[in-house]
């Protein structure tokens, strides 16, 4: 079976730049275990939105937003 990757909307990239920002400067210096458990997860998110950029077939997202009308 092909991988298919998922048609991310720019919502999710931006929450993974913000999230990851947050993580490094402000909950990193407070408590080190969590700013890098919340910044590998944002990282994550941010390297998925960059697959999905680069793979996803834009016709894919205009039938999601068909779909829910």
């Amino acid at each position: 079976m092909a991988f298919k990757p998922a048609p991310l909307n720019t919502a999710f990239f931006a929450t993974s730049i913000i999230g990851f920002l947050i993580s490094a400067f402000y909950i990193y210096p407070h408590n080190i275990s969590w700013g890098i458990a919340f910044g590998l997860v944002f990282a994550l998110m941010f390297i998925a939105s960059i697959i999905s950029m680069m793979r996803a077939k834009p016709e894919m997202q205009i039938a999601k937003i068909k779909k829910k009308k």
